[in-house]
């Protein structure tokens, strides 16, 4: 049976340096946020204001796009979006694809992210491992593919 790591000496960070493949910046996060939801959803919303029913169809057919489009992200690491911008998702523990359930399961962990004035949206922006607050909840980095 193998021993656990050494707690971290003073002065060493408590949680290990990311040694897999570089980690994507937080525009290319941000890109492939706008490719995946922001942009479909302001179309959506133009036209809900223009045609409740026709709008209400596309949110549905929007909301099964999503639930694909997580599923997708949780078998191969990747969204369109994320594909679009280079970028995936995987697990920090050993660099893998994080399975379809885990993938949907952050979609919600996201809520955290935007609860204290979106603040943890911006946590790449100085975060060593470029993490959102779910992504260290879930342990889960996103790197250039």
């Amino acid at each position: 049976m193998s021993q656990p790591p050494p707690p971290p000496q003073f002065g060493q960070p408590a949680t290990p340096q990311w040694t897999g493949p570089p980690l994507a910046s937080w525009g290319q996060r941000a890109a492939a946020a706008l490719i995946d939801y922001i942009g479909p959803g302001i179309v959506i919303g133009i036209i809900f204001r223009i045609s409740t029913a026709l709008g209400l169809i596309l949110d549905l057919a929007f909301l099964a796009f999503v639930i694909w489009n997580l599923v997708q992200q949780g078998n191969t690491g990747q969204t369109i979006g994320k594909k679009q911008m280079g970028i995936r998702l995987l697990r920090e523990q050993d660099g893998q694809v994080v399975g379809p359930g885990l993938s949907i399961g952050r979609a919600f962990v996201h809520i955290i992210d935007s609860l204290p004035c979106y603040i943890g949206w911006l946590f790449p922006l100085w975060d060593a491992k470029r993490q959102t607050l779910a992504d260290k909840i879930l342990h889960t980095v996103v790197v250039v593919a």
